[in-house]
């Protein structure tokens, strides 16, 4: 019988795959939802172990589920459940670092581990930046995770993480692993995969080996013109689009990515900010519509905030505020691994609470002063509704005049701006971007007293103005918190939810939540993947069909089946 750890264990080495319950928990829990067995935990260190490790792990029969940074709020990169039909080889990337530059910066090619914090670091001397920063919505997510997931972002000219160009590998039908370059690279001796993995790490091609021919995209060019389209009855972006669906590109682990090649784009330079308050929806809806026909140039940014979401993003998300406005991006892998391992450690003790990290966390947090400036937390006070606009300095004259003609003379507008300070501009983006783990943070913190959470990201038609959900007493009565936040000019919504003790999360969103958002036109998930939480429509299933006809690589993503080969699950 074929000692599988063994040989992985020889493929990468015996400290790099892991197999107790304590070593492989912080890859096996999600960093929102999902948890299960795996049979091993392995962390290559290049890429042809990266090939080596899932050769070994196709040929024994196994299951491979590929992971990233372990950001995702679907469950889309750790198991679900212990029903799968085969074992489980999960294989992180976070040890596979790389990002190369091609034509002086306007293109990159990043290997699997490289993360959006790396991505923009190595852009800034050039004056450039990519798709995203900072993550949107899970700080700290990879490059190639984006890719992997639809992930939308919040900057506005951009659009989601996409590509057409990417060097994978792809299981046949008949169980065999192949390399498929569509990274328009030529590398000397293409028939091997080991020497074309060798040569790309090591950045061994030359200027003439790169196609820039432009027949394959390299970023979603089309979504600016979609979401300027403001009274389309449609979403302008969300997951199961399959016009933005190809190949690595909304593969969801599918595929075993190595690299993929991405625009970068200009960094808009002089930036301001303006914080927008009011109690009155369809002030913010005329501000989005004005601001995505009347002007020549988008905005960069445009994030939402609900009154209830600032202020338990205050409260629970101040530490992530802190951390990153004093360390800045770079240290945030690593504290999530240590806050891994700490949930691990403490998982030993049935007399440990859960959530152990965020308990130790949230009470250090206490000691911080609030990191919400004294403006924004005024408007708090006064006001429901909060938008943050980014804006090049050029955009920013006209705007700025644009904005105080509106509230001073527009007819039935209700509400008020200001111009941040550049401090004030950055402290307003990050208390956004900790929102989304402050969700979390209270459930953990409240343990017993909660029913859960419920995460939803929400794709609204580009012509709705009644934005603002309005849900019926039957849920409103179940839910303890409802927090909004999102991508307002793209109509993007993240939607969290905390229920009451004794209600099911899951039973609300299936048969109470999901057929308000139907009836609304609207679509779910906007940009963080079905994962193991939705259902895959039916187009969206036949393509992660095709990428992998004998369902070895993370079956059951989009609640399909998880039996070898897409066998029908018995009813």
């Amino acid at each position: 019988m074929v000692d599988l750890v063994g040989e992985l264990k020889s493929v990468v080495g015996t400290r790099y795959v892991l197999t107790s319950e304590s070593a492989t928990y912080g890859y096996r829990k999600g960093f929102r939802f999902g948890d299960g067995r795996v049979e091993a935990v392995v962390i290559p260190g290049s890429l042809v172990e990266l090939w080596r490790v899932s050769k070994l792990a196709v040929e024994s029969g196994r299951i491979i589920l590929m992971q990233a940074a372990n950001t995702g709020l679907t469950g889309g990169s750790t198991p679900d459940g212990n029903d799968y039909d085969r074992p489980i080889i999960l294989i992180s990337t976070r040890r596979l670092k790389g990002i190369q530059l091609l034509g002086e910066g306007r293109q990159v090619v990043c290997l699997p581990g490289a993360d959006l914090y790396e991505l923009e670091e190595k852009l800034a001397p050039l004056g450039r930046e990519p798709h995203s920063v900072i993550g949107s919505s899970c700080i700290g997510a990879s490059v190639l995770g984006g890719v992997s997931n639809n992930s939308g972002g919040a900057l506005v000219q951009r659009g989601p993480a996409y590509t057409e160009m990417a060097l994978y590998g792809q299981v046949d039908a008949e169980g065999r692993l192949n390399l498929v370059n569509h990274l328009g690279i030529r590398f000397p001796d293409e028939a091997v995969a080991e020497s074309v993995l060798d040569a790309l790490e090591h950045g061994r091609y030359s200027p003439d080996d790169v196609d820039w021919s432009g027949t394959r995209k390299a970023h979603d060019d089309d979504y600016v013109n979609r979401i300027r389209q403001v009274d389309e009855a449609s979403p302008g972006r969300y997951n199961a689009d399959l016009g933005r669906l190809f190949e690595a590109s909304g593969n969801a682990g599918k595929l075993i990515v190595f690299a993929v090649r991405l625009d970068t784009f200009p960094a808009a330079k002089d930036t301001a900010v303006f914080y927008l308050g009011t109690n009155r929806t369809d002030t913010l809806e005329k501000v989005r519509r004005h601001l995505l026909t009347a002007f020549e140039e988008l905005p960069v940014a445009g994030e939402y905030m609900h009154r209830d979401a600032f202020a338990i993003a205050d409260e629970y998300g101040r530490d992530t505020v802190a951390l990153i406005r004093f360390l800045g991006t770079k240290h945030l892998p690593l504290m999530f691994r240590l806050k891994a391992r700490v949930d691990a450690f403490a998982r030993r003790f049935s007399w440990v609470p859960d959530g152990l990290s965020d308990l130790l966390m949230q009470s250090g947090s206490r000691f911080l002063p609030s990191q919400v400036p004294a403006r924004m937390r005024a408007y708090h006070e006064t006001y429901d509704h909060h938008l943050m606009l980014r804006v090049s300095g050029t955009l920013a004259r006209q705007v700025r005049p644009w904005l105080e003609s509106f509230f001073t003379e527009g007819q039935e507008v209700e509400g008020a701006f200001f111009e941040c300070t550049a401090q004030e501009g950055t402290l307003a983006f990050l208390h956004r971007f900790a929102a989304a783990g402050a969700a979390n943070r209270y459930v953990a913190v409240h343990g017993r007293k909660t029913g859960g959470m419920m995460a939803l990201d929400v794709a609204l038609r580009r012509n709705d103005w009644e934005w603002q959900e309005r849900l019926p007493p039957e849920v409103d009565d179940q839910l303890l918190l409802k927090l909004y936040y999102g991508h307002f000019l793209c109509h993007v919504m993240h939607q969290d939810y905390v229920v009451r003790p004794g209600v099911d999360p899951m039973e609300v969103e299936t048969t109470m939540m999901w057929p308000i958002l139907d009836k609304r036109g609207a679509r779910y998930p906007a940009e963080h993947n079905v994962g193991h939480l939705y259902h895959a429509p039916q187009s969206m299933a036949a393509h992660y069909r095709s990428l992998d006809p004998c369902n070895c690589l993370n079956p059951g993503i989009g609640r399909q089946t998880k039996k070898k080969n897409w066998v029908a699950e018995s009813v």
